[in-house]
This record gives C-alpha cells, structure tokens and sequence, in this order.
C-alpha cells in the first residue's frame, strides 16, 4: 500500500469511429476537497500522438473528487475536415454539421495514495469512460 497523501491522475482518448488515438485534445484538470468545496482549476495539457496526457498537473494534498473536461469539439471539427479532403465526395458530417458532444466533462472519486487512470473511449456520437489500470 502506498503511503502518499495524494491521488495522482492520467488519461488517453481512443477515437474509436477510426481505431486510432484521438491526438491534439485539450484536456483541463480540476480538483476539490469534499463534495460541497468549490472546484479548483489545475492546469491542463493535450493529447500526444498516442492519445495519451503524459503531463497533467499533481493533486493538491486533500483532492477527494477530480474532473478531466475534455474539449474534444475542435478534435472532430478537425477530423472531420481531414475526411472529407481524403474523400472529397463524402459528406464531412452525417447531421447538421455540429458535433453532437463538443465537450465531455468525467467526475470521479479518489482516495490518497491511489493511481486512477481514467481513459476516455470517443466517437462523434457517444463515449465511455472507465478506470484503467
């Protein structure tokens, strides 16, 4: 059992419409002591090549709950116009053109001294989260 005083955090996005890491995505670390205490922002990072945030900040000693909001609109938007340059005949989006979830907000739990990788699992019409390993 480990004997820190803080939970540490880290996460990936698998774009699973195309099979691939989900790259360039704005991810935002949020974190607050007790579930009546007021959210304090952390800092952020994006996604790598590999869909992985390898640098988001430490949590602040006392974090009890966690929030990873993911701006994954712009990642869409921008897939979307890289699809229809490859296939210039196909339709960018199947709808309206806007993305469906242009943000995707995960609240959790943690207790000190646990590691919670929480991988984000996308496609323009849905997601799934779970706590990885």
């Amino acid at each position: 059992m480990s004997t820190s005083t803080t939970a540490s955090v880290s996460t990936h996005i698998l774009d699973t419409s195309i099979g691939r890491p989900a790259e360039g995505v704005a991810v935002r670390l949020s974190a607050r002591a007790g579930r009546e205490a007021d959210w304090q922002a952390l800092g952020g990072s994006a996604t790598d090549a590999d869909g992985r945030c390898k640098d988001l900040p430490a949590l602040p000693e006392g974090t009890t709950h966690v929030r990873l909001d993911f701006a994954v609109e712009p990642y869409f938007e921008n897939s979307a116009k890289k699809q229809a340059d490859a296939q210039q005949d196909a339709p960018a989006n199947r709808d309206s053109g806007a993305v469906f979830f242009p943000e995707v907000a995960i609240t959790f739990a943690v207790v000190p001294g646990e590691h919670y990788h929480v991988p984000l699992l996308l496609n323009p019409f849905g997601y799934s989260v779970y706590r990885g390993s």
